[in-house]
């Protein structure tokens, strides 16, 4: 009677260890093809590279007599300067440095 059993259990045993392998095949593929197209996508992709705002020194204020005048270096700043399109800070303030 243990013979009629054993031979049922031996296929069991057989079937869940190729299912086992044949899944970690299958998986080991995948992951295979991902890292493959992800390589693909690095190289086609363009990387967009980050713009950082740096300040520029474009113009000098000076203070005569109670008034308050501003020599400008760059003429594209003066539509700016008309409209009183700045913004005004304290010098070495933490919100200077956004």
């Amino acid at each position: 009677m243990s013979i009629d059993l054993l031979i049922p259990f031996g296929i069991l045993l057989a079937l869940v260890l190729y299912l086992i392998y044949n899944r970690n095949k299958f998986e080991k593929d995948i992951v295979k093809i991902y890292e493959n197209k992800f390589e693909e996508w690095k190289i086609h992709s363009k990387t967009d590279e980050i713009i950082e705002n740096k300040k520029e020194l474009v113009a000098l204020v000076f203070k005569k007599d109670y008034k308050l005048s501003i020599e400008y270096f760059d003429e594209n700043i003066e539509e700016n300067l008309k409209r009183a399109k700045f913004e005004i800070y304290k010098y070495g303030s933490k919100d200077e440095q956004k």
